[in-house]
């Protein structure tokens, strides 16, 4: 049996409810005999009656008000398409799929929480993963948008670059190095390094990194999430290049120190990224346009190894061994004035995301 076309249930519907052919045809904008000819085909392809005839008016049959009905319900789940389709070109409602690496959650979750906020009835849809599950999710158009640090290349796509992204080496408290000054890069061979898994992107930042240098650690570890490296460099068992976004509260509780190794710390960027193929709905716009303007003020600050001070990452800060120097302004306040003004306010927590 051939599947009823929308035209065919239409006429069924009208037929029904007015019960005579003349009327079906006028408010189909039709003739009578095209709506004739048209029930006929419907009943021959069917195989089984749709209408009782009499004088007054048609009556459908059983089959007849099986058709009736789903034309109904045919048009009220346009009607709805329809409502839907307005709701969404008029951010009242929508659907967005936002991939981040894990280094990126501890900013970019309370930026999308910023954001959630203003746009309640929005559907967001967050996957938290390494670099490369997030590019597979963007190359196959399955994301909106990600954000990630360095964007692919071998990917079209189309970023904003969001801040500075300084990575630092991080060590216990009680290191032998801890508190020492211009450390040599090369002395870091001699300590076990703590490394993120194969296809994230501080393992690739860490091997360029030691590669350039020339440097061989005399042990190494892999481990797949922030929040193990971070734990087991409190617990003494190594040293890590990590993300220098990833470790406020650490710092700030004295649980881990920043070391001052020479040439870093290692600045990059963050960026928002979306597939140049990717057709971008009015809500992953405004969440995209919503990042431009105030993904920065979401950047924590990097404490630095000496002094106290810190680093903005939205600023333009240039490399030094110990840290990141800020962005030229007005003259030093006295040192206590200042170190009472700067002092951050402890990070919130973040729920460890790297299992999602």
């Amino acid at each position: 049996m051939r599947t009823p076309t929308t035209k065919h249930l239409r006429i069924v519907a009208e037929i029904a409810k007015s019960g005579k052919i003349s009327s079906a045809a006028n408010a189909l904008g039709v003739t009578g005999p095209a709506v004739t000819l048209q029930l006929q085909q419907l009943e021959a392809m069917i195989g089984l009656p749709l209408f009782e005839r009499d004088r007054r008016q048609m009556r459908p049959t059983a089959a007849g008000e099986l058709l009736a009905d789903c034309a109904r319900q045919v048009d009220d789940r346009l009607k709805a398409c329809v409502q839907a389709l307005e709701d969404l070109s008029g951010l009242r409602s929508g659907r967005i799929f936002v991939g981040v690496v894990s280094t990126a959650k501890y900013f970019a979750v309370p930026a999308l929480g910023g954001f959630r906020a203003a746009h309640l009835n929005f559907d967001l849809r967050l996957q938290v993963a390494n670099r490369g599950e997030i590019l597979r999710s963007l190359a196959s158009l399955e994301t909106d948008l990600a954000v990630m640090g360095r964007p692919p290349e071998d990917v079209k796509v189309e970023c904003i670059e969001l801040g500075d992204h300084p990575h630092v080496i991080i060590a216990a408290r009680d290191h032998p190095l801890a508190g020492a000054g211009r450390i040599p890069l090369e002395r870091l061979a001699d300590e076990t390094l703590l490394m993120r898994e194969q296809g994230s992107g501080t393992r690739i930042l860490t091997e360029r990194l030691l590669d350039e240098a020339g440097i061989r650690p005399r042990n190494a570890m892999d481990m797949t999430s922030n929040e193990t490296i971070k734990q087991s460099v409190m617990a003494g068992l190594g040293v890590a290049l990590i993300s220098g976004h990833t470790i406020a509260a650490e710092i700030q509780s004295g649980r881990l120190v920043i070391l001052d190794v020479d040439g870093l710390p290692v600045m990059r960027k963050w960026y928002a990224v979306r597939h140049k193929e990717k057709r971008m709905l009015p809500p992953a716009a405004a969440l995209w346009d919503f990042l431009v303007v105030e993904g920065k003020r979401y950047l924590p600050q990097v404490i630095r190894p000496s002094g106290g001070r810190r680093a903005s990452a939205g600023t333009d800060a240039r490399q030094r061994g110990a840290g990141t120097e800020p962005a030229a302004g007005p003259p030093p306040e006295p040192a206590a004035r200042a170190h009472r003004r700067r002092v951050p306010r402890p990070a919130p927590t973040t729920p460890d995301l790297d299992g999602i």
